[in-house]
């Protein structure tokens, strides 16, 4: 018996430090990334870096243009997969009756989340430059090609947070005369809305780093002045960097590793927010 515990007791430290190990080589790598980048970018950085576009003196290049790119394809992205996401999972959880089709649905919403980019930049390509024949390079097709892509993550989030809340609320709100659709809209989607927004924020960041569709729609073009709307012919900072890394000039080497710290910065930006959001309005029940 004794020789028994021991041996769980065993497996149990070895577990642990495999976990450690884990844990200690993603670190070793992003600190590798972060340091290696630093050193090779920090001279990249001045007053002009900040505020200027794209050139083709490495000197007078700037990131200024991309940020304002991928400011405007964030918004339409956000502005689209959010509402159309959240009233998804809402139906989906808390309406639809359970049959094949919804089941369908389900499996087919599980599997997009896991489709390659580059399919929904070829799926954007096709609809709404060929089809829809909406302004090619501009943040309005980026933005409803990456909607497409962050929509299936909003649709999970959402569900699981709204099944996180306890059957219990629904059963009190019922209880004393609401109706279903006051039970999910003032009860339900407020308590599930932190979960839903920490999603949110994790699919946006994922969003703005992607490249390959960004691509795959023109958003590759040289662009000297910064966009001024949605439908401007814009770039923005994952593509910049994709762009700079290829030039043959070895001054653009220094501008590129600049580029990527700004990218890393905002990115962690926005996963520092999510897991504000999330230990601030966190609910325990």
């Amino acid at each position: 018996m004794k020789q028994r515990v021991a041996r769980r007791y065993a497996a149990e430290r070895r577990f642990r430090l495999l976990g450690l190990a884990t844990i200690l080589l993603s670190l070793g790598f992003l600190a590798f990334l972060l340091i290696t980048m630093t050193v090779k970018g920090i001279g990249g950085f001045s007053g002009t870096f900040l505020t200027a576009s794209d050139a083709t003196d490495p000197s007078e290049v700037g990131v200024w243009g991309a940020l304002s790119g991928s400011f405007f394809t964030i918004i339409v992205t956000m502005a689209l997969a959010f509402p159309v996401g959240v009233l998804a999972a809402v139906y989906l959880e808390e309406f639809a009756e359970r049959n094949r089709w919804n089941d369908l649905v389900e499996v087919s919403i599980n599997n997009l989340a896991a489709v390659p980019s580059i399919i929904f930049g070829l799926l954007g390509l096709a609809v709404f430059l060929n089809v829809m024949d909406l302004p090619r390079s501009a943040p309005l097709v980026g933005g409803l090609t990456l909607a497409l892509m962050t929509m299936p993550v909003i649709v999970i989030a959402g569900r699981n947070a709204i099944k996180a809340v306890p059957p219990s609320i629904r059963d009190a709100a019922l209880g004393v005369g609401a109706s279903k659709m006051q039970v999910v809209f003032h009860h339900v989607l407020p308590l599930a809305l932190p979960g839903i927004m920490t999603g949110t924020i994790i699919g946006m960041a994922r969003a703005l780093g992607e490249t390959a569709p960004l691509l795959m729609i023109g958003m590759r073009a040289f662009i000297a002045s910064p966009p001024h709307g949605i439908t401007d012919p814009a770039t923005v900072l994952p593509v910049q960097i994709f762009l700079w890394s290829d030039e043959v000039d070895r001054a653009f080497v220094q501008k590129t590793s600049a580029a990527i710290i700004v990218l890393l910065i905002f990115m962690l930006l926005m996963n520092g927010l999510a897991i504000y959001l999330r230990n601030k309005f966190e609910r325990r029940w």
